[in-house]
């Protein structure tokens, strides 16, 4: 498993909580808070792209 720093989690409201990593490779990791063993991972370009595109709303169709 690659050594994680987890920001502290992100809580929306009445929603699941859910904390962004990095390692010192230049990966970024997504995972529910509390289950930060099962994360997704990319590069931190990709979730900054994707942290941009939610606040823009462009994810809001899924909600």
């Amino acid at each position: 498993m690659p050594d994680i720093v987890w920001e502290d989690p992100y809580c929306a409201e009445s929603s699941n909580c859910f904390r962004v990593g990095t390692d010192a490779e230049g990966n970024a990791y997504i995972a529910v808070a509390g289950q930060e063993d099962a994360y997704l991972t990319d590069t931190r370009e990709a979730l900054r792209t994707l942290i941009r595109d939610i606040k823009a709303g462009k994810a809001d169709h899924l909600l």
